[in-house]
């Protein structure tokens, strides 16, 4: 799950660094993945809480799709009954695969290590890693590159021999 920002300062701090340090998750990995045995795809994927049974992803996506082309009325009772139920939120998955062996990694995973200090999906309290952040309160795109090659490499170096 993605972490919750209560402190305006904080998500502000988070929007201004997302994007940047997304992209350079990406060409980080590309770096790796030229230079690799292992074969990457990229995949958008339905992140669940942890306690969602199946049932209720089944339930939860039908009527999804059936907003689409339900009536007013119905699309009230369908918004009404979604409401309390749990909802999945984007995420984008980079599958490793080399021969047999296959890892599946959630990039939005890396991107929070690099824009939070010492961040870990169980903890929701997140604190941003100002040093990212320059004295005129711009990226440091130096500090985020060399966090975010470090982060990568670690990667890398724990998948299998």
């Amino acid at each position: 799950m993605p972490p919750r920002i209560t402190n305006p300062v904080t998500w502000q701090y988070a929007e201004l660094l997302m994007q940047p340090a997304f992209i350079r998750v990406i060409d980080n990995i590309r770096k790796h993945l030229d230079a690799s045995a292992w074969k990457g795809t990229y995949e958008d994927v339905l992140i669940w809480p942890a306690s969602t049974t199946d049932e209720t992803k089944t339930l939860v996506t039908q009527l999804l799709q059936e907003m689409e082309t339900a009536t007013p009325e119905r699309g009230d009772r369908i918004r009404d009954t979604l409401a309390r139920l749990p909802m999945p939120h984007p995420g984008y998955h980079l599958n490793l695969q080399r021969q047999e062996q296959q890892v599946s990694i959630d990039l939005w995973e890396l991107c929070y290590q690099v824009c939070f200090l010492d961040y870990s999906p169980e903890n929701e309290a997140v604190n941003i890693d100002t040093s990212l952040i320059d004295e005129l309160g711009e990226v440091d795109w130096l500090r985020l590159e060399d966090k975010t090659k470090e982060i990568v490499n670690q990667v890398f170096a724990s998948l299998p021999a």
